[in-house]
């Protein structure tokens, strides 16, 4: 398919709160999306979806299996709970339609690499929704690390710290349907953020450790009101210590609930040796230069990168363009399924280690 005027016809595959709050409101503004199918176990969902972004006469399923059946649909976008991402995006490619799948890709690595390998079989695009490399301080960055302006990465830290910001709502605390808390959560676009920057997908070893310590607490302040310490089944906050076979290291943070002031989500800081950088206040670059220190604030305000056109266009608008640009015109995926896959790896790991008190070795 090369033709860009053409219109992709996409069915929507849980209509709660990331199909609302990011993918239907970022596709209505694309020309070459059509929003044609809504399916949700809450038929209601699925109507209010289809009623709100819907073309005219757009289809209303509860089950995702007879949508799959509409010949008509070219890409399938999966916003369900992490536990049936692998069923729904399999299926999906099976069906013949492209997919992007809400990260992370999917509660283990085995469902994950059914995954990857489905899109293999298939010849379908299958991208999963790592919003944050979208990001202007993001795109600037992986530039800058393509230039060799950092020289060799070999240390990154993944930040996803939150002091009191526990989400109440979905399923967001029930273990079997996520597979995990924070970690999983917010930890995975933190941590799919730094690989992505190092370039460097092949890890050698994990050590993690996670906590389930103000879980418990009954009445906790928290951003979104007070959370139900009964239903409070996942940690909330994990680390890890992740080694690349190259020996470069990854420190990863991730908390729902945590007894810190500093605070940031989806941020990365990289050591290399020819410079670094971070984001705790915009994106700063540090080296030496003629035997002195520096560090530089980037103004991504001026100015615009070959990548995105524009400064109106938000992350999530950026990700939806590239996504259907992909298909169009067969680019190369932002986000690739096999990526996604070591991230999936790394996060799998440090549950198994917290679990075992022993690092995980990858062959």
């Amino acid at each position: 398919m090369s033709n860009t005027n053409q219109t992709l016809r996409i069915g929507i595959i849980g209509c709660g709160g990331i199909a609302n709050g990011k993918h239907m409101p970022s596709l209505a503004k694309q020309p070459q999306a059509q929003m044609v199918a809504f399916c949700d176990i809450v038929k209601e969902r699925a109507e209010k979806a289809a009623a709100d972004f819907g073309v005219e006469g757009a289809k209303v399923y509860t089950d995702f299996r007879e949508l799959l059946q509409d010949e008509s649909i070219d890409v399938i976008h999966v916003c369900t709970p992490n536990d049936s991402h692998s069923e729904i995006s399999v299926a999906s490619l099976e069906a013949g339609k492209h997919v992007m799948c809400e990260k992370p890709m999917a509660k283990t690595t085995a469902q994950a690499k059914e995954m990857v390998e489905a899109a293999k079989r298939t010849g379908k695009k299958l991208t999963i929704g790592y919003q944050n490399r979208y990001r202007n301080d993001s795109l600037y960055l992986k530039e800058l690390c393509e230039a060799g302006e950092l020289g060799e990465i070999y240390l990154g830290k993944a930040l996803a710290i939150r002091r009191r910001a526990v989400p109440t709502w979905g399923v967001f605390l029930d273990e079997e349907k996520q597979g995990g808390g924070p970690l999983i959560d917010i930890g995975t676009h933190a941590l799919d953020l730094t690989l992505w920057l190092m370039d460097n997908y092949k890890p050698k070893s994990v050590l993690g450790s996670t906590f389930h310590k103000l879980g418990h607490r009954e009445n906790a302040a928290n951003a979104f009101g007070p959370w139900d310490p009964e239903q409070f089944k996942v940690e909330d906050s994990a680390f890890g210590f992740i080694t690349l076979e190259n020996g470069a290291t990854i420190i990863l943070e991730s908390s729902w609930a945590l007894n810190v002031v500093e605070t940031g989500e989806a941020k990365t800081i990289l050591a290399g040796t020819e410079g670094g950088a971070d984001m705790k206040d915009g994106l700063r670059i540090n080296g030496e230069k003629l035997s002195r220190l520096y560090d530089t604030k980037v103004d991504l305000n001026a100015g615009g990168v070959a990548f995105y056109s524009g400064e109106a266009e938000n992350d999530a608008d950026r990700e939806q363009r590239l996504w259907l640009e992909a298909i169009l015109e067969d680019k190369e995926l932002v986000v690739k399924p096999e990526q996604a896959f070591v991230v999936t790896q790394i996060l799998e790991a440090i549950y198994e280690s917290a679990k075992t008190g022993k690092a995980v070795y990858f062959d």
